[in-house]
């Protein structure tokens, strides 16, 4: 832009000293035909500067010719031999605008040149007399144009040393960040394996029943990990080296996700979490879920960190465009809210809104920034608006492939009837939380062209019981709790009651209203719409049958024992054979002296890694006409690892620490012959 600037300037200039030549030549009757040639040169000069043709070099030497070939044409005269120490000096403070030394050079070069054939073959003797006055102007103009000269010199080598040094400032500055990145990711990939063991052990420790300490070591081991994968995430977007890792999944997905991620925070209870789903969002999109998914609970996490009291609103729908959709998450809180300036300092890098060390709040301060990382890499935005003390709303725009464009949540052709919404409006302390329950259920009437009425009060519910043909009556526990006789009486009828409740409540005995844990979301919702008393199990995460992949012989292959303990002790469960080996020689030999559907390979081991000993097993798999299927089971979780060990020849990769679900997921693709459910067929 600073160049750019420059050379606006330096044309400008030029095409002014242009237009003053065209003037003098035509009035002291000039060489005619050098008129054109000034014409068209300036206007190349325009046309080259916006065109931006060429590089900024040879722009640059384009504008420099131009401008001493004016400089020559004009000193060549005789008129003009006196003034050609003014255009020269001119000449040298406008062109040391270009920081170039040759540029002031060649401009030294042409004044003398100019002076010497105008002293020879220009000035008529008879028109100068070459006394002591005319010597001394000369003599002066001379040393005129050497001063400027010098001053500019000096001027210009002042600037590059200055340029250079910061130039070397900033590569040190960007040499020690990069450092302390690497530093950081090192960190937290060495950490994975300790944390993997804490994770392992703990959930073992729990299907033992070795008491609730177990559930709390899960738990730190969980926050670690997150904190873990936040700071290779982080250094990733500050380097922009995110790799996206794209692949076909379900929206609803997403949402529990958000459900199951807000029960693992340790949150404030008093805290309402609603949650709000376009229907009509696509039943199957394509895009790096696992980042979105990260979004969803950094987004969440920021939120319940900030909200002491209230509630979140979460909100994801889609807009139709040319190339999918555009997946809208928005969420909107009732917390302390930030300033204009907090806002543009989270998009620059590391930001908390309590940096004092007996701040309330917990985290690293890194989920906003990874938020906008991850957004900008797949195309899409943040936007948050907020004030200070009047909450926060965070909304991301990413662009999504659809797969399946049906609507992710769909209404029973059976369906009929009203819908009647009881919420008492004083209960909540902070108002805003009633708006997020109406805008809640009024979206999802509106998407579904239901009659949705609202009734505070017994009363009213019985009026619009005689008027219209209600069918569902949904409530909070609390108007439950009010008139329990009242609503248990009224479900033995043919109206399904329905109760958003917290963990543990429970309905009088012999009751038959229906009781939706908390939060309250679309899905059971619709569970109740479509299947009313019949149904059940409103957990997004509960319809899915765990897999077995019974007699499945594999090898687990690591340098850490108690990494082989605790994959032999998780993969058991799924009812498969289990070997270990302890390095990647051991592996190799163990492959050839017995068979294995499948090989679980770490990657940095000594002596001999994972992929060179992948290569040795599939090389030897190939001599011998068997089929193996060799997994990635790695600290190594950084963007791009997946793409990276497929590449060497993987089949798969899980990273530590282990996750039950992407490891469910990855043995259905790769061994699909191979699994099947407790008490169902074979997949």
């Amino acid at each position: 832009m600073r160049r750019n600037k420059i050379h606006r300037f330096i044309i400008a200039m030029i095409t002014i000293a242009a237009i003053g030549l065209i003037i003098d030549s035509a009035s002291e009757n000039w060489e005619f035909w050098v008129t054109p040639l000034m014409i068209i040169g300036t206007i190349g000069m325009w046309v080259i500067h916006f065109g931006q043709f060429l590089n900024e070099q040879s722009r640059e030497m384009i504008y420099l010719f131009f401008g001493m070939f004016l400089a020559f044409f004009h000193g060549v005269h005789e008129t003009s031999f006196f003034d050609v120490c003014s255009v020269m000096a001119l000449m040298l403070v406008l062109y040391s605008l270009y920081d170039r030394l040759y540029a002031l050079n060649l401009i030294l070069i042409e004044f003398f040149f100019v002076m010497i054939m105008a002293f020879f073959f220009v000035i008529r003797p008879e028109n100068f007399l070459l006394d002591m006055i005319n010597v001394s102007r000369l003599v002066l103009q001379v040393v005129i144009v050497l001063s400027i000269y010098m001053i500019c010199r000096m001027s210009v080598i002042t600037r590059l040393e200055q340029i250079d040094l910061l130039k070397q400032q900033n590569a040190d500055m960007e040499a020690t960040q990069n450092d302390m990145e690497d530093f950081l990711s090192n960190i937290s990939h060495e950490l994975r394996t300790p944390v993997n063991v804490v994770n392992g052990m703990s959930e073992l420790m729990i299907k033992r029943n070795a008491g609730s300490e177990a559930y709390s070591i899960k738990n730190a081991g969980i926050r670690i990990a997150y904190q873990i994968e936040d700071v290779q995430d982080y250094t990733e977007c500050k380097r922009n080296k995110v790799m996206l890792e794209e692949e076909d999944y379900m929206s609803t997905s997403l949402i529990n996700d958000v459900v199951t991620g807000y029960k693992l925070i340790e949150y404030n209870k008093a805290l309402e979490l609603i949650v709000d789903i376009d229907p009509e969002v696509p039943t199957m999109m394509r895009g790096d879920v696992k980042k979105i998914h990260k979004i969803f609970r950094h987004l969440l996490e920021n939120a319940v960190k900030f909200t002491k009291r209230g509630g979140i609103l979460v909100r994801m729908y889609s807009e139709e465009t040319d190339y999918g959709i555009n997946l809208c998450i928005e969420m909107t809180d009732t917390g302390i809210g930030m300033d204009q300036r907090a806002i543009e300092a989270i998009s620059e890098g590391m930001y908390q809104v309590n940096k004092k060390r007996n701040r309330s709040t917990g985290g690293i301060g890194l989920g906003l920034f990874i938020v906008y990382g991850f957004a900008h890499r797949m195309g899409g935005f943040v936007k948050i608006e907020s004030k200070k003390g009047n909450g926060t709303r965070v909304r991301v725009t990413i662009p999504q492939k659809v797969i399946k464009p049906e609507p992710c949540l769909v209404l029973s052709n059976d369906y009929e009837g009203d819908i009647l919404f009881h919420v008492r409006s004083d209960k909540y302390k902070v108002p805003k939380v009633r708006e997020f329950y109406r805008t809640m259920a009024g979206n999802l009437a509106t998407k579904l062209h239901v009659r949705l009425y609202s009734a505070e009060t017994i009363k009213e519910i019985e009026r619009l019981e005689e008027k219209l043909n209600v069918k569902y009556i949904f409530m909070g526990q609390e108007e439950y709790e009010d008139n329990p006789e009242y609503f248990d009486e009224l479900s033995k009828g043919d109206i399904v009651v329905s109760v958003s409740a917290s963990s543990g409540f429970k309905t009088n005995p012999g009751s038959r209203v229906m009781i939706m844990p908390k939060p309250l979301y679309a899905y059971p919702v619709f569970k109740i719409l479509n299947e009313g008393l019949n149904a059940d199990n409103f957990d997004i995460s509960g319809e899915a049958v765990r897999p077995v992949f019974k007699d499945v012989k594999a090898l687990v292959v690591d340098d850490e024992p108690m990494n082989l303990v605790v994959a032999t002790g998780l993969f058991k469960d799924y009812e498969m054979i289990i070997d270990t080996a302890g390095s990647g020689k051991e592996s190799i030999k163990k492959f050839k002296n017995d068979n294995y559907d499948v090989v679980f390979m770490d990657h940095m081991m000594p002596e001999m890694d994972g992929v060179e000993a992948m290569k040795h097993i599939k090389e030897e798999a190939g001599e011998h006409n068997r089929s193996v299927i060799v997994i990635a089971l790695t600290a190594n979780a950084v963007s791009g690892a997946k793409e990276m060990f497929i590449k060497e020849g993987f089949d798969g990769f899980i990273a530590k620490p282990i996750n039950t679900a992407d490891f469910e997921r990855v043995m259905m693709k790769l061994l699909p012959e191979l699994s099947s459910v407790k008490g169902g067929e074979t997949a």
